[in-house]
């Protein structure tokens, strides 16, 4: 990862509600969830959770599938972790006191 895209993904996250929609989606694990219990579940219109995950998607934390007339909405882990490896690895250089505070 580099730092573009690094600075993408952080300030996709300097949201508070969209943290709350990956933190959905966390929980939500690999079934997803439909953007209506999205926004029921963070407290949001459906027309702002739709914004907001269009927000993360174009970061690349969330990935979307159709199904029938509804569209399922997906955290992409491995984004995830390498946003968070680039942070501990690539960015801080493996700083082992900044590793010992995530274990």
């Amino acid at each position: 990862m580099d730092e573009n895209t690094a600075a993408t993904m952080f300030q996709a996250l300097s949201n508070a509600d969209r943290l709350k929609v990956i933190k959905a989606l966390v929980i939500a694990g690999p079934g997803g969830m439909n953007a209506g219990e999205i926004a029921e579940d963070v407290g949001a219109s459906p027309s702002r959770a739709s914004f907001h995950l269009s927000a993360l998607a174009e970061a690349g934390f969330v990935q979307s599938e159709r199904q029938s007339r509804s569209i399922r909405y997906f955290v992409d882990f491995e984004a995830i972790g390498s946003l968070l490896s680039f942070l501990m690895n690539d960015c801080c250089g493996g700083n082992a006191q900044l590793k010992s505070c995530c274990r």
